[in-house]
């Protein structure tokens, strides 16, 4: 059986040499601005509140595409607080949560102790798993790809959930769209902000994301993808790419989005809409955020 026990003498066993675990754990393992924003944001309730809800619902519609009947082994890389772990864990399978923000790593432990079927929680991240090769039926690579602004760190990413997944598994990974702040907004009449403006010239024309110190509230420094960027560094790590999803797709444009989605009818309209469009190459830049799909061949 493959569980949280299993995980924990795989750590033990692997991790590289001169890196130790306990070194991992005083060593910071991400930029300092984006330690201090998710230690000071509450992305343990985001996905409770507002657009969170309908993100989450529609992230686990996503998985779902791609999860095996029976228990999987799973690694959930930039997992956060662990809500998708535990949806996970609860529904059988074995799970192992790697973050890099020690603030996450409490919270995920707090979660998992409360499930009969617990998830492993440790601190880590994405350019350097402690998992030995084609370890995993799954690896889901939540945060890495949007919070690496290097491409070259990025690639290590992806090449070592290539490493860790076995052959015939699936790597599923979340970015965000090179057009999600442009969107937003006009939307929202933010555009016509000179230093709002400033910032999406720069995300439309190099995917760079560096929020204004006037707009405190903006997601810390990012990268952006463009759809066809996307599937092109997965491919480049020798991973075949069997789809790229929309999110949001299109739906969430509505005017009246959330009481829209608050209706039977209504909703039942924008989520069929969000399945007929969500792989329509020539759409996806509509939708904040984009899901890969790919499979390790070989």
């Amino acid at each position: 059986m493959f569980n949280t026990a299993s995980f924990r003498r795989i750590e033990l066993l692997f991790c590289r040499k001169g890196n130790s675990c306990n070194e991992m754990g005083k060593k910071r393992l991400i930029s300092k601005q984006i330690e201090f924003f998710y230690t000071r944001a509450s992305e343990e309730t985001r996905l409770d509140k507002g657009m969170g809800v309908f993100e989450f619902a529609r992230i686990k519609t996503l998985i779902e595409k791609y999860l095996t009947p029976s228990s999987a082994k799973i690694v959930d890389v930039g997992g956060g607080p662990g809500k998708y772990s535990e949806w996970l864990a609860r529904k059988g399978h074995s799970v192992s949560l790697v973050d890099p923000v020690p603030k996450h790593i409490e919270l995920a432990k707090r979660r998992a102790g409360a499930l009969k079927n617990k998830f492993h929680a440790r601190l880590g991240e994405a350019r350097n798993l402690d998992y030995p090769d084609n370890l995993a039926d799954l690896v889901i690579l939540h945060g890495p790809l949007y919070h690496l602004q290097n491409k070259e760190d990025r690639e290590k990413a992806i090449a070592e959930a290539k490493r860790v997944i076995r052959p015939g598994g699936i790597v599923l990974g979340f970015s965000i769209n090179y057009t999600a702040s442009t969107l937003v907004g006009l939307l929202q009449g933010l555009i016509h902000r000179e230093a709002f403006f400033k910032m999406c010239t720069e995300e439309l024309t190099t995917g760079f994301h560096n929020p204004p110190d006037d707009f405190p509230w903006l997601l810390v420094e990012a990268y952006y993808h463009r759809p066809e960027e996307l599937k092109e560094e997965f491919e480049g790590q020798g991973l075949k790419c069997l789809n790229i999803h929309a999110v949001e797709g299109m739906a969430w444009l509505d005017k009246d989005y959330f009481s829209n989605m608050s209706g039977e009818k209504s909703k039942r309209t924008l989520l069929e809409l969000i399945e007929i469009t969500e792989n329509d190459m020539n759409l996806l830049s509509f939708s904040p955020h984009m899901m890969i799909a790919s499979r390790k061949d070989g």
